[in-house]
């Protein structure tokens, strides 16, 4: 018995890496991509940076909680009556992170996410407190194509702050981050600040709440889409790991009816899943996490052209 091979890897859904070496690192924080562009089709991203968080802890422990719980995630998909775990997934090394500089740390995402998308793969962004997908949407933004991209951003809050506790890089400063640089709509709002109402009302953003026509919401969206997914947008009773609970959030059916919409009628770029704040003993919101990344991925291959 060869006690080095077994059980499962630890990687997303625990499959074996394809495409190649993705976790060489040069510099370090970003990820090199080989220049074969074997099967890999999806690249998995982790940035456990935590340094903004503003009230509830533990969102540095996310990225390993998903990954662990994706490895009991059973890869049929009853919904679509198809197996994906072929499908090409190459779980990279985590990030590095600066603790000290929020601007820094989503350098470094933007660094791995550009290379990522230069390969033409699908990046997977799991955080981490929400900060980190400033460094995905200035990696789109510098690909040139940003006038074919809208954001879809699932969240309980606007995060439309222009700045909060001294820095402009705090995770309630995501969309005004990126609203700067990229079109977005949002989805299952219910929290904002006077200041964000102001700034929203300005800008004339699109912004939906828990009641919304997925119709109205595609309407609004470009032909490619990227989703960043803070997991307080889900109700605090299917989701409670989270950092800032709100009531009165989406459902999992709401949530993933819309995706696979939206992934029907868009082409999908990349995603992120940010915010899970792990509790110890407690796996339900690690595993829906996880199983909402797998999902994506469904919906998006089944949709391949």
């Amino acid at each position: 018995m060869d006690i080095f091979h077994i059980g499962l890897p630890r990687t997303f859904l625990g499959v074996k890496n394809s495409g190649g070496n993705f976790s060489e690192v040069e510099p370090r924080g970003s990820t090199k991509m080989p220049n074969d562009g074997k099967t890999a089709r999806y690249v998995v991203l982790s940035s456990p940076y935590e340094g903004t968080v503003s009230y509830g802890t533990g969102t540095k422990n996310g990225p390993h909680a998903i990954i662990e719980a994706s490895r009991q995630v059973e890869t049929y998909d009853i919904e679509l009556a198809r197996d994906f775990e072929g499908c090409g997934i190459y779980t990279a090394d985590e990030l590095e992170v600066s603790h000290a500089s929020p601007e820094k740390n989503c350098g470094y995402v933007q660094e791995a996410v550009e290379e990522v998308l230069k390969a033409g793969k699908v990046p997977i962004l799991l955080g981490g407190e929400h900060s980190v997908s400033v460094g995905a949407f200035s990696a789109i933004a510098a690909s040139g194509k940003a006038k074919d991209v809208s954001v879809l951003h699932l969240d309980a809050h606007a995060d439309m702050r222009d700045e909060y506790e001294g820095t402009k890089f705090n995770h309630a400063c995501v969309m005004r981050r990126c609203r700067e640089k990229l079109h977005a709509v949002s989805v299952g709002v219910r929290s904002y600040s006077l200041e964000e109402a102001q700034e929203i009302k300005r800008q004339k953003c699109g912004i939906f709440g828990v009641e919304f026509n997925e119709g109205d919401v595609l309407k609004k969206l470009r032909k490619d889409v990227y989703i960043s997914i803070d997991l307080d947008a889900f109700d605090p009773s299917e989701c409670p790991a989270v950092g800032t609970p709100e009531p009165g959030g989406l459902r999992w059916k709401q949530v993933t009816s819309l995706l696979r919409k939206v992934c029907e009628q868009r082409r999908i770029i990349g995603f992120d899943v940010v915010e899970l704040a792990p509790i110890p003993g407690q796996h339900v919101s690690d595993f829906l996490a996880a199983r909402l990344v797998y999902k994506l991925i469904c919906y998006i291959e089944a949709n391949r052209k």
